[in-house]
């Protein structure tokens, strides 16, 4: 089927009510966590031609976590789609209120490459737990997982509640010319941007969980060994192509030098002396990241890495030094296995500096100063973070995860991705056995002094 034919037997389903009751949004929840669970191996089997993925990674970083979101969901949809009761003021008399979550209808969920399975079915999970139905559009640098998709999806779903639309831009063009109820976008800022700009056309709402040059702080007080261990694990994941990944650190030039000496030994640690050669380390989606990545390299100083296989579209984990704000690699995000270094002296400048820079996605802090920490992150603009960590507050659903500014807009994740697709009506049920009349003409003097009374 077309997308305009999809879009309106979804329209049609959704019209029926089928979406509607709570048992079936659980049912359906647990049909897509079975289907997940009986493929397993093939979902393994497309990441790893995608992207390289080991097994252990492609279950910690995209199975574990759908299936985390799935079981979630499970647990408290029952409680996310009641009614919730609310005081009614005086002046309502004699009146009950509460707030009645829906759905929003019929979504477009637009997911990118580099968590393909993860970044697909999330989401997804969260419009079926608010009772809507979507269309998926995985991303065409990812193949072998949107392909798969597609067809586990056909299998679970009729296409007229979940359907799955594979192509490239001339597929999402067509997308995006339809009358969604929703569009939730993950991938880029230039194209988050479009996607917005279509959608403001026919003032669909959206979700864009888009990226940005995310920082990490490693000051003086910090545990160097353990941030160091953390860095490399949150930097490199996925050969750097995740959009919450450490994008370039801001050390503190006192202890520059030995942070430096402890992050080459973790990565030596985590991803052997010869990376290139580690069977559990990714490679780069396609020939185009892998020339880009290394352009970024080829203007900067090589601390540790720099090793590359145009072949097998590999980087090593690669480490610079030398840098400056004006430098390649710091005027985009990079998207790949390359941590610029930079040092910092002032407190105050730094965050003065961050605070004039673009919103990141993600936002890291290794210190052990409570007082610095919460001036930090009061203070500057980010969509989350962590701190003494890296990329783990995207791990929960208990957390909603989300940019700010130029990295996105609004959030998911648990009782987050529910309210992501999920318009919360308003009611005043009004009794009638009672009728307060001040509110009707005429009005009198007395009528007045009662309605400043009821509304003060």
């Amino acid at each position: 089927m077309i997308p305009e034919q999809i879009l309106e037997k979804q329209r049609a389903y959704f019209a029926s009510g089928a979406t509607l009751p709570v048992k079936s949004r659980i049912a359906a929840l647990k049909r897509l966590r079975d289907t997940i669970r009986a493929h397993e191996t093939e979902i393994y089997a497309a990441l790893a031609q995608d992207l390289g993925k080991s097994e252990p990674e492609s279950y910690a970083c995209e199975l574990g976590m759908a299936y985390s979101e799935i079981s979630y969901l499970l647990r408290h949809t029952k409680k996310f789609a009641k009614p919730k009761k609310k005081h009614t003021p005086l002046a309502q008399f004699a009146a009950k209120s509460y707030t009645l979550p829906s759905p929003l209808g019929c979504a477009l969920i637009m997911s990118p490459w580099n968590y393909p399975f993860m970044l697909s079915v999330e989401p997804l999970a969260d419009a079926i737990a608010a009772g809507c139905c979507a269309i998926l559009k995985p991303s065409a640098y990812s193949p072998a997982a949107s392909d798969l998709l597609a067809r586990l999806l056909a299998d679970a779903f009729p296409p007229e509640y979940v359907s799955v639309v594979t192509g490239g831009r001339a597929e999402n063009d067509r997308l995006l010319d339809l009358p969604f109820d929703k569009i939730f976008f993950t991938g880029s800022v230039a194209v988050g941007k479009e996607v917005m700009r279509r959608a403001a056309e026919r003032l669909i709402p959206v979700t864009l969980e888009l990226g940005g040059k995310s920082p990490c702080i490693v000051d003086e007080t910090a545990d160097l060994k353990l941030a160091a261990r953390r860095i490399a694990f949150g930097k490199f994941l996925n050969c750097g192509q995740t959009c919450v990944a450490p994008d370039y650190l801001l050390v503190h030039e006192s202890v520059r030098e030995r942070f430096l000496e402890e992050l080459k030994q973790q990565i030596g640690i985590q991803f052997g002396e010869r990376p290139l050669e580690n069977k559990n380390y990714g490679k780069i989606v396609n020939e185009k990241h892998f020339r880009r990545i290394c352009g970024l390299i080829g203007e900067a100083e090589i601390y540790c890495g720099g090793e590359r296989d145009e072949t097998s579209l590999r980087i090593a984990p690669t480490v610079l030094v030398g840098v400056t704000r004006e430098s390649a690699c710091m005027r985009e995000e990079i998207f790949g296995p390359v941590l610029p270094v930079l040092s910092y002296n002032d407190e105050n400048e730094l965050l003065a500096e961050l605070q004039a820079l673009p919103s990141p996605l993600a936002f890291y802090l290794f210190r052990s100063d409570r007082k610095r920490i919460r001036n930090f992150t009061t203070r500057c603009k980010f969509g989350g973070g962590c701190v003494n960590d890296t990329v783990i507050h995207l791990a929960t659903p208990r957390l909603p995860f989300g940019g700010a500014g130029e990295s996105g807009t609004g959030s998911y994740h648990g009782k987050a991705g529910f309210d992501c697709f999920t318009h919360e009506k308003s009611i005043v049920d009004k009794k009638t056995w009672f009728d307060l009349p001040v509110r009707y003409q005429p009005y009198t003097k007395r009528k007045a002094k009662l309605i400043r009374k009821f509304l003060k």
